[in-house]
This record gives structure tokens, C-alpha cells and sequence, in this order.
């Protein structure tokens, strides 16, 4: 750390310092606050895909004992194939965080004549089941970006707060503590220097009037 400077050069870089530090500390608040709100949307939405995950997987249970674990992975790998994931990009709170649109699917059309009636159902909760997951990994990315952003943000406040500004503070305290003994010590010496300067001329005079007199 370099060693403060007591000039007044250096007394008003701090106070230039200090008015830089209050003047982005509340925009740094500001986006503190919207983050926390945004995360905690984003928990929602996160706990919301897993409970809706656990009701389809729920209700999955009926093909599942109708087809067994077997038939239902036979199914998936014989009518269901994912062709992309549609995904899109959003700024939240200045964060760029990935968005889920959807899941396009290639889809086998069951033979109607040859399968039994539940497959077309089973087919259409297996393909919102990956749509399920599939948003819950992006929403689990967005919620990881915008902790992150939330941690970094949260440290830099910290820092504006308890470090930086005390800092500044307190270096021009000291500044104007040092400067003004300097001024008082002028002051001092001043005197004391017209004081000499006084007995001086005082003394020069009556040597002058003695010089006179003889």
C-alpha cells in the first residue's frame, strides 16, 4: 500500500475520490436490490419446473405400468428424437442470462391400427417431461449467472462501504489534521520570527540614539 502523501495535492485526489466512491455506491445498491429480487424470481421459477416435473413423472406411472421401464424407454427411442433446443438470450438486471422457448421434437406417428390407444398420450408426456428438463437446466444456468452477478455486485458494495469510503475518511482527516498543524506552526513562527525582528529594529534604534548622543 503507498504511503499517504499530507499535501494538499493529495487531501483533494481523496476528496475527489470520495465524491466518485458516493456517487456509483447507490447505483451499485440499486442493482444489489434488483438482483436479490430477480434470484429470488428465478428460485420460483426453478421450485415451479420441479413440481410440475414431479406431477408429470407422477402421472407417468400409469404408462409405466402399463408399458414397464423397458417399454417406456423403448417408446422414447422409437418415436421420440430431440431435433433442437430453441433457446434465446435476455438482459435481466444487466446480466445476459440465457431464456428456454422450446423443445423441437421429431416425432414418429405411432401406427393408430397397431398401438394400443395410450401410446399417443404417452408419446405427448414423455415430450413435455424433456421440455421440463430441458427448461430446468437453462433455468438452473440463469439462476447460477445471476448469483454470480449477485455475489460480484454484493462484494463491490462491501468494499465501497466498509473500505473505500472509511478510507477516503479517514485519509482526509489525517490530511487536514497534518495541514493544519503545518498552518498553526507558520502562524507560530511568523510571530516568533516578527517578534525577533521587532526586538531587533528596537535594539538597532537605541544603539542608533546612543551613537547620537555620544
Amino acid at each position: 500500500m503507498a504511503k499517504l502523501k499530507l499535501t494538499k495535492t493529495a487531501q483533494k485526489a481523496q476528496m475527489d475520490d470520495l465524491k466518485r466512491f458516493n456517487r456509483f455506491l447507490p447505483t451499485l445498491q440499486l442493482k444489489k436490490q434488483q438482483l436479490q429480487m430477480e434470484l429470488r424470481h428465478s428460485q420460483a421459477l426453478l421450485d415451479e419446473n420441479t413440481a410440475a416435473f414431479q406431477r408429470l413423472r407422477t402421472h407417468l406411472r400409469q404408462w409405466t405400468a402399463l408399458l414397464g421401464d423397458a417399454g417406456i424407454v423403448d417408446l422414447i427411442c422409437s418415436h421420440v428424437k430431440i431435433d433442437t433446443i430453441d433457446t434465446a438470450e435476455n438482459n435481466i438486471a444487466g446480466v445476459t442470462v440465457p431464456v428456454f422457448n422450446k423443445v423441437v421434437f421429431e416425432l414418429k406417428t405411432p401406427d393408430l391400427f397397431s398401438t394400443d390407444y395410450y401410446v399417443p398420450g404417452a408419446i405427448a408426456a414423455v415430450c413435455e417431461l424433456v421440455s421440463l428438463v430441458e427448461a430446468g437446466k437453462v433455468l438452473q444456468v440463469q439462476y447460477e449467472l445471476l448469483y454470480k452477478e449477485l455475489r460480484t455486485t454484493t462484494q463491490r458494495v462491501n468494499l465501497f462501504e466498509k473500505v473505500k469510503i472509511p478510507e477516503c475518511k479517514e485519509n482526509i482527516r489525517k490530511i487536514a489534521i497534518y495541514l493544519g498543524d503545518q498552518d498553526t506552526s507558520a502562524v507560530a513562527r511568523s510571530k516568533i520570527a516578527k517578534n525577533k525582528n521587532q526586538q531587533q529594529d528596537a535594539a538597532d534604534t537605541a544603539s542608533s540614539k546612543g551613537q547620537v548622543v555620544a
